[in-house]
């Protein structure tokens, strides 16, 4: 018998400290209220909803780019016609 041994590895969580400015800080603690969230977890979910635009803008603008340049692109009937899922 052979025994394999598995080591759960998780993301470690970093403390990060910011300052913003008291009117700020009030939006925040409004808005994580209404959500029926903590203050910090909704911090990191509207970061982390922020990073996930950010990567999704910069997909969108390497597409026009690849259109700018020439790249082919193709109607939903063409895409449908070339795999064979005609209606």
């Amino acid at each position: 018998m052979v025994y394999v041994q598995h080591e759960r590895v998780t993301a470690m969580n970093k403390r990060v400290t910011i300052e913003m400015p008291d009117e700020m800080l009030k939006l925040v603690e409004e808005y994580a209220a209404e959500a029926g969230a903590a203050t910090d977890a909704y911090l990191r979910d509207v970061i982390e909803q922020h990073l996930e635009d950010l990567h999704d803008i910069a997909a969108a603008e390497a597409a026009m780019q690849s259109i700018r340049d020439g790249e082919p692109t193709y109607t939903l009937e063409e895409v449908k016609q070339r795999l064979g899922l005609g209606d």
